[in-house]
């Protein structure tokens, strides 16, 4: 339901876009015309500020995930349609993800437990110099994610750009799970918390 939600201002962000673009709607009185990247741009700031007020609302607590995205989009997205640039917008996916990867370097650095560990250590258990290698993926994979999508904004069209941030949305995040999965399926094949056999190999 929460991975639903998330997409939900991308999805209405793209189909702004490339479905509405010239189009009028009126409600009552009231009229707007689509004008490509500036109303998606709107539809993106009102839509994530509202998924995260019902994601917060549903789990009871505040998502800073969902918060901190709103945070960037609002004022980037605001930058974007009074002084109508769009690379303000497009420059919040590599601000966001830069972000998320000093986040995870830092907890390296400076926490006892990396991120991912503190993310997933409920989950599984694996040695710490494992932990840390997950977290320079999940770090690399945030810089790189980050670098591409300025890359794009800086020298492709915006209609482009839209279609890159739909897919690499999902592709970069589906490819750092499977890596992450190569990574540590080895060590759990083989061991589990307490040092026995997995069932898998008691059943045997």
């Amino acid at each position: 339901m929460k991975s639903l939600l998330e997409f939900l201002p991308l999805a209405l962000f793209a189909s702004a876009f490339f479905l509405l673009d010239g189009d009028t709607v009126s409600v009552g009185q009231w009229s707007h015309t689509f004008d490509g990247i500036y109303s998606a741009t709107a539809v993106l700031m009102i839509s994530t500020a509202a998924v995260w007020a019902i994601v917060s609302t549903l789990q009871k607590k505040n998502d800073r995930r969902l918060m901190w995205m709103t945070v960037l989009i609002v004022p980037l997205g605001g930058a974007t349609l009074i002084l109508r640039d769009p690379l303000f917008i497009q420059w919040k996916p590599t601000v966001f993800n830069w972000g998320l990867a000093i986040i995870v370097m830092s907890f390296q650095i400076f926490g006892k437990q990396t991120l991912v560990e503190r993310m997933l250590g409920s989950q599984m258990t694996l040695p710490h110099t494992l932990w840390t290698r997950i977290n320079m993926l999940w770090c690399a994979n945030f810089t790189i994610v980050g670098a591409a999508n300025l890359y794009v904004a800086v020298n492709y069209s915006e209609a482009f750009w839209v279609a890159y941030k739909i897919y690499s949305s999902f592709g970069f995040t589906l490819v750092v799970i499977l890596l992450t999965i190569l990574v540590a399926l080895p060590h759990l094949k083989t061991d589990t918390p307490d040092g026995d056999p997995q069932q898998g190999e008691r059943s045997r």
